[in-house]
């Protein structure tokens, strides 16, 4: 079978639900991760989210901050949450899909402002998150079957954003975040679904500022948003998507993330 799987970070799941329901009409993604639901588990919107035709769902969540959630058609078993570089953050989960294959959820951790570790415990602790994430990947077998999606928060290549000279020492772009990103893809050789697609001299974004009144026309975006996968199932990919047009998103009080969703389809 072909899945539609969609990542998105939305800021806010139960402000979010009838954009959550616009996504499900329009693209009919098979699985939803989510990112940043912002809400303890008791008071998680299960219902409405069974309501849009997913009834298999997990999630973790906390108050105000972080949060990861699954909503899928298709079965999901061996459901499982990594407590990451000693974090006690809500920012991880995963299950296995029914073919076997494990997909996995993160939400790493954007880092402040400040892109020194000595002065800045956020930026030290995003690395040292990836670098947790690494040291996972190596402990994978070469013929895995995996997906990780999620809000990395980190654009990896120069035209991951609109600018690669001047965010060079903007946290989400730095030197310490490229490099450690680079070494958890080398880690087991993951496909990073997004430039498998498009080539990489291409501009391609999934976040815009909220501080940018006009997105569209200063289109100051950067790539935060990713899906990769493991060699093994590689060959598996069929397409690949942003939407970005959710970003002028708005229904009744609901107005959009600044972050849009990102699918792929691949058969499993």
């Amino acid at each position: 079978m072909t899945l539609r799987i969609a990542t998105w970070n939305i800021n806010s799941v139960r402000i979010r639900i009838p954009l959550l329901k616009k996504l499900v009409d329009e693209k009919h993604p098979d699985i939803i991760c989510l990112q940043e639901t912002k809400v303890e588990d008791h008071s998680f919107p299960l219902d409405e989210v069974k309501a849009l035709g997913f009834p298999h769902v997990y999630f973790i969540g906390q108050k105000s901050y972080n949060g990861v959630a699954i909503l899928s058609k298709v079965t999901l078993s061996d459901m499982q949450a990594m407590s990451i570089a000693g974090s006690e953050d809500k920012r991880h989960i995963a299950a296995t899909l029914p073919d076997g294959t494990q997909l996995h959820n993160f939400y790493i951790p954007a880092g402040g402002d400040i892109p020194d570790p000595a002065l800045n415990p956020a930026y030290d602790f995003k690395l040292r998150f990836v670098e947790h994430l690494t040291a996972w990947s190596k402990t994978q077998k070469k013929n895995a079957k995996l997906i990780i999606v999620g809000d990395f928060n980190i654009a990896p290549l120069p035209h991951d954003v609109w600018s690669h000279k001047q965010l060079l020492n903007v946290v989400s772009h730095t030197p310490a975040e490229v490099e450690r990103l680079d070494a958890l893809k080398d880690a087991l050789s993951w496909c990073d679904v997004g430039r498998h697609f498009v080539d990489k001299e291409e501009k391609l974004y999934s976040w815009w500022s909220y501080r940018n009144r006009d997105w569209e026309k200063s289109n100051r975006g950067r790539r935060l948003d990713h899906i990769w996968v493991s060699p093994s199932i590689a060959p598996a990919l069929k397409a690949f998507h942003i939407h970005t047009d959710a970003r002028n998103w708005k229904i009744g009080e609901s107005g959009p993330s600044d972050h849009v969703p990102v699918m792929i389809d691949i058969a499993l």
